[in-house]
């Protein structure tokens, strides 16, 4: 994978060193983590912040280089627990989770790193703010001192992926935003043709899984 992401990186002129392989590894087995880490990758990706713990409480103090992304929905309720656990949340999409990992990050005296995530589609079944208003949200959680690094999508499954990446390349220019995690196994070539600086991938890795996703509630 590693090296279809550099190849990928060279056929857009880009450096393969500004494409990050973020591991997708909700659902998948001690042994599958055991056999990543071995590879010497280190930067994973989680959906659920209580499996995640399951996944990486014992394993963590082992690994000093390892970093943990949340890429799923966050519920406010859990946002102390994200927190603590994810070195960067990639799933802000609203002013109250906003409000509540700020809130984390004042109890804990650490600071929070986010990306906003944008439902590039408006599909109302997903999470993600709206495009027209992510540069407020990103305005907002800056204004409550998380560290927003950037900017996160997913899009719909039967449209195009180029314009919905395009989409969020230029609203993270307009907010001075240079992270955009985009693109996953289906589709990571054509993120890295817009920039993407992640890409997350499960299937490619670890092969097909059932995906059973849990809305976000408040």
């Amino acid at each position: 994978m590693r090296r279809r992401i550099a190849d990928a990186c060279r056929a857009a002129g880009r450096n393969p060193a500004g494409v990050v392989l973020t591991a997708v590894t909700k659902t998948q087995s001690p042994e599958a983590l055991a056999s990543a880490l071995a590879t010497g990758q280190r930067v994973f990706g989680e959906n659920r912040v209580q499996e995640a713990q399951a996944h990486w409480s014992a394993l963590r103090p082992a690994v000093a280089d390892l970093e943990l992304r949340l890429i799923g929905p966050l519920q406010t309720n859990k946002a102390a627990d994200a927190a603590a656990l994810f070195d960067v949340i990639e799933t802000l999409d609203r002013p109250k989770l906003a409000d509540a990992l700020a809130a984390a990050a004042g109890k804990s005296g650490r600071t929070v790193r986010v990306l906003v995530q944008v439902n590039t589609g408006a599909e109302p079944q997903k999470a993600g703010v709206l495009p027209g208003d992510a540069d407020a949200l990103v305005a907002y959680a800056r204004g409550r001192g998380l560290a927003v690094e950037g900017l996160m999508c997913i899009p719909p499954a039967d449209e195009a992926a180029g314009p919905h990446f395009a989409l969020l390349r230029k609203i993270a220019r307009r907010n001075g935003l240079g992270t955009l995690s985009m693109g996953m196994s289906g589709d990571y070539e054509t993120a890295i043709r817009f920039g993407a600086t992640h890409v997350r991938i499960g299937s490619a890795l670890f092969g097909e899984r059932n995906r059973v996703e849990t809305p976000s509630i408040d």
